[in-house]
């Protein structure tokens, strides 16, 4: 079974995404934080992370460079509710994989972006 961690400051979002992932037979944990995060990646080694770019306290850039740290073949695609080019260059350049923006469609999210993510891990 696949592990996706969902990191949204949003608890909402983080409820929302969790059930819709959870019908698809993924193993879902959340964090509202990314002290949360981290600690998450570190016992339960994710393959995919959803990860928000702005949260408060630790921003989901240096969460990134912090995955890739403890577990670096962990599949990370941001989540931003505004696209910022540099922003988004940064998260590359830390190694997401891809990145969506809210509001996102579930439909672009489960039938173009999953199943890339998911064929990696093969």
């Amino acid at each position: 079974m696949v592990k996706l961690l969902i990191v949204d400051d949003d608890l909402p979002t983080c409820d929302f995404l969790r059930l819709f992932f959870e019908k698809r037979q993924y193993e879902v944990f959340t964090a509202q934080d990314g002290e949360d995060a981290l600690a998450i990646v570190k016992e339960k080694q994710p393959d995919i992370i959803l990860l928000d770019i702005k949260m408060g306290g630790i921003s989901g850039i240096e969460v990134l460079r912090r995955i890739k740290d403890i577990c670096s073949n962990a599949k990370v695609i941001m989540m931003t509710g505004v696209k910022e080019e540099v922003v988004i260059d940064l998260a590359k350049e830390y190694g997401a994989i891809d990145y969506i923006t809210k509001p996102f469609s579930l439909e672009h999210l489960e039938k173009d972006v999953m199943p890339k993510v998911v064929k990696q891990l093969l």
